[in-house]
This record gives C-alpha cells, sequence and structure tokens, in this order.
C-alpha cells in the first residue's frame, strides 16, 4: 500500500521503518525543518525491547545507555540536600534501557529503509478519506492520494484534529505545565547521572545531568493557559511570568538559559483519551492516540510497540484496513491504558501543592531512602 506517515519522531520514524520493511511504499511528512531531539533522555522498557530486537535496532539502543541508576537529590531554597528519590520508585526491570532522545532518534533515522521518503518542513492542511483513498493537500500545496494515512503527530495532532474533532474533546489536562532546555553550564565532568531539585509550592526546577550534558527542567501547577503551542516567544513568556520573582537556589540561572535556548520543550502535562483510534482509512499511534504524558515515562516504548503492532496486523489482514485497525488498537489500548494510569499522582511526587505536601514528600523519601 502507499501510506502517509504524518510526524516526524519516534513513533513515527518507528512505522516507517516497519512498515517500508513490509513492503509497503511509505512517506513520512514532519512539520519542523529538522529532526526533533530536544528533550530529556527516555526510556525503552518491558515488550517494547522485544519489538526493537525485532525492528534490528536493539543493539544499537543498548550501546547507547546511559545508566538508570539515578541520584535525585531534592533541595532546599539555599542548595541543601533535604532527601533524595529512591530509583526503585522509578525503574522496573534492570533490562530497561535510557538513553538520550538524540540519540534514539539517530538510531531510527539510520534504520530508515532507503526507499522512505522523509520530507521536513512540511504537513498535511487538509485531507479526505473516499473510502478506497484519502487525498491529501499539504501546507505546501502538494496534493496526493494515500490507502492509508497515520497520524504519529503528538499530542497536538493535526491529524487527529481534521479526521476526529477539536484537541479539546480528547485531552485531559493534568494541571501541570512542563519545560526542558538545555543547560551547558550546568553539565558536570564524569557523566555522572544526577539531578538535583527545588520544590515551592506548585512549582519545581531542576538539573538533570547525565554523560557531559545537562538539561534544566521547570514544572508548575496551573489551570489550562491558552496559548498557540507553535509560539515559543509565547511559551517563553508564560514560563518567566510562572518563574519571576524567585531568587531561591539557581532558579535565576536555570530561567535565564530557558529563555535563550532556540529549541525549549514547553507543553502542558496533558493525556489523550479516544474512544476509538481509527476512521476509515485514517490510523492514530502514539501520543496522538494515547498520550500519557512524560509522567509516565512510556511514551517511546508505547511509540516502537503501536508502530510494530499496525505494521504486523496490516500484514495478517492485508486490504482490510479496518479489521487491521481493529485489531491493533485491541492488542494496544490495555498497554495505553496502564501507562496513562501510571502517571497519575506523578505531580504530587515532582510538584506537591502546599509546603505540607513538600515535606510530607521529603520525610516519605528520608524514610526509604536516607541521605
Amino acid at each position: 500500500m502507499k501510506i502517509l506517515v504524518s510526524g516526524g519522531g519516534a513513533a513515527g520514524l518507528c512505522a516507517g521503518i516497519d512498515l517500508a520493511r513490509a513492503g509497503h511504499a511509505v512517506e513520512i511528512v514532519e512539520r519542523a525543518d529538522h529532526l526533533r531531539v530536544n528533550g530529556s533522555p527516555i526510556d525503552v522498557r518491558g515488550d517494547a525491547l522485544e519489538a526493537a530486537e525485532r525492528m534490528g535496532i536493539l543493539d544499537a539502543v543498548r550501546e547507547r545507555r546511559i545508566t538508570m541508576t539515578e541520584r535525585t537529590k531534592f533541595v532546599d531554597r539555599s542548595g541543601t540536600t533535604v532527601a533524595s528519590l529512591a530509583t526503585q520508585e522509578i525503574n522496573e526491570s534492570s533490562e530497561d534501557i535510557e538513553l538520550p532522545r538524540e540519540d534514539l532518534m539517530t538510531v531510527l533515522r539510520q534504520a530508515l529503509p532507503e526507499p522512505v521518503d522523509l520530507r521536513f518542513a512540511e504537513s498535511i492542511a487538509t485531507l479526505v478519506d473516499h473510502g478506497d483513498r484519502v487525498a491529501v493537500t499539504f501546507a505546501s500545496g502538494r496534493e496526493t492520494s494515500y490507502d492509508v494515512v497515520i497520524g504519529a503527530d503528538g499530542a497536538h495532532s493535526a491529524v487527529r484534529r481534521l479526521v476526529f474533532g477539536p484537541e479539546e474533546e480528547f485531552s485531559e489536562p493534568l494541571g501541570v505545565y512542563v519545560a526542558i532546555a538545555d543547560a551547558p553550564g550546568q553539565a558536570m565532568s564524569g557523566g555522572a547521572r544526577e539531578s538535583e531539585i527545588l520544590n515551592l509550592p506548585g512549582r519545581m526546577a531542576g538539573v538533570a545531568r547525565y554523560r557531559d550534558e545537562a538539561l534544566a527542567i521547570f514544572e508548575f501547577r496551573s489551570e489550562p493557559i491558552d496559548h498557540d503551542h507553535h509560539d515559543l516567544a509565547v511559551q517563553k513568556r508564560i514560563l518567566t511570568e510562572a518563574f519571576t520573582g524567585i531568587e531561591d537556589w539557581k532558579v535565576p540561572e536555570l530561567l535565564e538559559t530557558a529563555k535563550s535556548d532556540p529549541e525549549l520543550y514547553f507543553d502542558a502535562i496533558a493525556q489523550i483519551h479516544m474512544p476509538t483510534w481509527h476512521l476509515g482509512r485514517v490510523v492514530l499511534i502514539g501520543d496522538a492516540a494515547h498520550c500519557a504524558t512524560p509522567m509516565a515515562g512510556r511514551g517511546t516504548s508505547l511509540a516502537l510497540l503501536g508502530a510494530w503492532t499496525l505494521a504486523e496486523e496490516l500484514g495478517r489482514h492485508g486490504d482490510d484496513v479496518e479489521a487491521a485497525f481493529s485489531a491493533y488498537e485491541q492488542r494496544e489500548r490495555p498497554r495505553a491504558a496502564a501507562a496513562q494510569e501510571f502517571a497519575h499522582g506523578g505531580a504530587d511526587l515532582v510538584v506537591p501543592a502546599t509546603w505540607e505536601a513538600i515535606e510530607a514528600r521529603n520525610a516519605r523519601l528520608r524514610a526509604a531512602q536516607p541521605l
């Protein structure tokens, strides 16, 4: 089949690899003009390890792993450690692999079969499902038809909006916003896997270090904020307003670092819940279908598994795309639901709402793991 994949992130590249190897003609369009590599390290967990092995990328992923043994220190306003995070609270298995997002994207790009047409700075403007094909008009003005269209374009999926309805119908905000920026000035030699976190009521500022890299990370509680999630200047203004006036610890320095990062990641932490992930010849995978939020730590694993499962079911059902999509969804929904459930309560750990809640969290962590 001739298949269009919208989105060049982990889900989209995995779909391109799996579907092209199965003999389909695959085109991937990515709205950005480059591979999206910014953000914190990601995990490949559980069944996703088997999917990675079948894709032929597991060895390359293992070669780039960073230790999951991380010391996360919670500090007070002067920088003194007041609690540390027990690693057993976040790790599931010694087999799980954590690696930098950039490394995974590089591995996937290199594994993409040559016939796959990967187009940057391109996105879907309209699509019409005619029953036997899907007619697509792109932002560039190009018009083409496909047998199947796959929305792998993230939590703010354009494919989902065009086919299923407005994002607000499916998005469940968890009341927290997150920002992540490169912070080279905070890196430490020796590759220590270490994070420092300062909590104030409803706010968190921290530094995450791995290898010789460092990230500035912010989270803050808020009701939904109406803004253009493509407008970086507005995102930086919102972040600045949330932390203006805080002079404690490294917050001013980290905030300046975030404001100067042209690749700043900023978004609401929100889950996507949909009654169905497919309609006609259009199907969603990854965060577009079932975003569990970064608090779950399972988005990349779900992307690998979803892409593999979809390709497998399309192979089993041939031209009956409805049967293939239904079988894919039946297999993947339990995994997505479990990941979404796991994310609940994450805000109370990372961004307690009150001083009392902060101290209660710290006391619990001290009891679990001595400083």
